[in-house]
């Protein structure tokens, strides 16, 4: 069996190619259980996108979710991991250096090389962003690739959010509060080192599932950023128990100002609603840019 989703709206491929993309991401981590893509055409009506992947059985994700935290938490720190290892290694090759002769240097790092090949292993990604556009909901999300978190998150995902609503509602009162709000954005990280994640990109409620041998993520728009704006989304629409959140959390603490990121990463999807659904959003956003404007 396998499990076809199909839109006839011409941007379709670019939505399509960006999920296929974060899927794959997904998959060679080995940490939580995503379906595979198996292929990605154009429809064959002459406009829109196909995309078919293996099919699951899944019921709701009730009964999993304490193993749903563990494997989102190794989610995230798959690629920290794999920052904190390649350092020590690199730190060994360059310790051994100091101790052998050039020959014995270059003989070192080959076989370093040819295990990580041999071994498969994913290569660590020491930036914020994504190989290529996604969507989350219609709406493109630039991933171009950047040192910085907070400028990552300000650009690509606040300031499209933020221009997309100057040009289709004009609202005055949240152009004025963005202008302050931005200036703050670099404060909340001022205490934390952020490290990239793979993170999912939209993790609610509706993208879980669980079959009879274990969760199931789906529908995923995925960056490399910051592991708790994976959680934020959760906290407006639930799905997640507190033994999700157990056991999401002994594998990652909160990290100091966890509660005002969450501000932070929430005022992107209400800001994200209002773009898809209209002024409905249009209060959270404007209480959440005043919170963050202070």
């Amino acid at each position: 069996k396998v499990y076809v989703k199909y839109n006839l709206e011409k941007e379709a491929m670019r939505m399509f190619r960006g999920e296929e993309a974060s899927l794959n991401a997904i998959l060679r981590t080995g940490t939580v259980r995503v379906p595979k893509p198996v292929k990605l055409f154009d429809h064959p009506g002459g406009s829109g996108g196909v995309l078919v992947m293996e099919y699951l059985d899944m019921s709701s994700c009730n009964s999993m979710q304490e193993q749903l935290g563990k494997d989102v938490a190794r989610l995230h720190m798959h690629n920290t991991d794999l920052l904190t290892s390649t350092a020590k290694a690199q730190s060994r090759i360059t310790g051994r250096a100091t101790l052998s002769s050039a020959t014995a240097s270059d003989e070192q790092a080959g076989d370093g090389a040819e295990e990580r090949e041999s071994s498969g292993a994913v290569e660590p990604v020491d930036q914020f962003g994504f190989e290529c556009i996604t969507c989350c909901g219609f709406l493109p999300q630039d991933n171009t690739w950047c040192s910085s978190w907070p400028e990552f998150y300000a650009r690509s995902r606040l300031q499209v959010q933020m221009d997309m609503l100057e040009k289709n509602h004009g609202d005055r009162e949240a152009m004025e509060l963005w202008s302050r709000a931005q200036l703050k954005i670099d404060g909340f990280f001022s205490d934390i080192d952020v490290r990239p994640s793979l993170i999912h990109g939209d993790l609610y409620g509706g993208n879980i599932g669980q079959t009879t041998t274990g969760p199931v993520i789906f529908d995923p728009a995925s960056c490399y950023g910051h592991h708790e704006f994976d959680l934020s989304i959760g906290g407006m629409f639930g799905g997640f128990s507190a033994a999700f959140y157990a056991a999401y959390h002994v594998r990652i603490p909160k990290a100091k100002g966890f509660i005002r990121h969450s501000k932070l990463y929430t005022l992107f999807h209400y800001l994200n609603h209002w773009n898809h659904f209209g002024s409905g959003y249009r209060g959270q956003s404007i209480s959440l840019l005043k919170s963050i404007a202070q």
